[in-house]
């Protein structure tokens, strides 16, 4: 007897949304951003963050890790190279408000990786009148895909967003990089791998690549950061129904070499093929997740 499910008409998720910046930050926002919430809160509160934690979150996205910092307390900056995604962030943090007391400024937000001018006012501003100005935590939660050992301009841009950041970072401060666990244990390899091979006749550094044993600590190193520890987090990412799986992987941006060396439409056919396998009997999509965080001082 044929399987129900094996026999189901895979829906055919258009892509089109890539092309509309607006359309794909919310996809952000609303489906993808929260499937790293596990390793937000595990890494706050392994840090200990709250009253007194001055924050910059670089690759801030539509701001819910800066939102979630400020809601214990944390006076939050961050920064991102998405416009569309800051602004959202700028608004989300500006609408929440939070139980902010009363000496604590509200979130900075630039564009782009900070420069020495912006992350002087920005600490000045996140720091509290008995303080140094300087941050004591800088959060990189983007999973950095094998910038640990990504030769060339990949490797050269990361380790430069990590110095800007940690420049006016207070001695000893904490800086969290965080990357994906080994393939084996994320189910969602199988439709990253399909990025990495439709992106491979442009060896596209931003494609995914897996992330080696030691690639955060060797980022670390080239940052001049000192590593103190680090743990795995388990992220499942979980989804509605096919469609919702791939727009939200889509919004990632992980998938945007591929959309550029090939056909949209293509990309997305083959990301729900790949995830056909994990898609349950009432329509949901469940892949279990690892990721890897790593804890270094200035």
């Amino acid at each position: 007897m044929t399987s129900t499910l094996v026999r189901r008409r895979r829906p055919h998720p258009s892509s089109s949304h890539t092309a509309d910046p607006g359309t794909r930050t919310r996809d952000w926002a609303e489906i993808q951003e929260r499937m790293l919430v596990p390793l937000y809160e595990a890494v706050y509160e392994r840090l200990d963050v709250g009253a007194g934690t001055r924050l910059l979150g670089l690759g801030c996205g539509s701001g819910l890790a800066l939102l979630m910092a400020a809601a214990r307390g944390a006076a939050v900056c961050g920064t991102d190279t998405d416009p569309s995604r800051l602004e959202l962030a700028r608004k989300r943090l500006a609408a929440a408000g939070g139980p902010r007391g009363a000496d604590t400024p509200p979130a900075r937000l630039g564009l782009g990786h900070p420069d020495p001018a912006w992350a002087r006012e920005a600490a000045e501003a996140a720091a509290d009148a008995r303080a140094t100005a300087g941050f004591t935590v800088v959060t990189a939660f983007e999973p950095l895909p094998a910038l640990g050992t990504a030769p060339g301009a990949a490797m050269a841009a990361a380790v430069s967003a990590l110095t800007a950041a940690t420049a006016l970072t207070e001695r000893g401060g904490a800086v969290v990089l965080a990357g994906w666990g080994p393939p084996e244990r994320c189910a969602t390899s199988s439709a990253l791998r399909v990025g990495a091979r439709l992106a491979d006749p442009m060896c596209a550094p931003d494609r995914w690549r897996p992330c080696g044993r030691d690639d955060l600590e060797r980022l670390a190193e080239h940052a001049g950061l000192r590593p103190d520890g680090s743990g795995r987090v388990a992220c499942p990412f979980g989804y509605a129904d096919m469609d919702s799986a791939v727009r939200g992987l889509l919004s990632s941006g992980l998938f945007d070499a591929a959309e550029r060396a090939t056909d949209p439409a293509q990309v997305a056919k083959e990301i729900a093929e790949a995830l056909h396998p994990h898609q349950r009997a009432d329509g949901t999509v469940w892949m279990p997740n690892v990721f890897r965080y790593l804890i270094a001082r200035v």
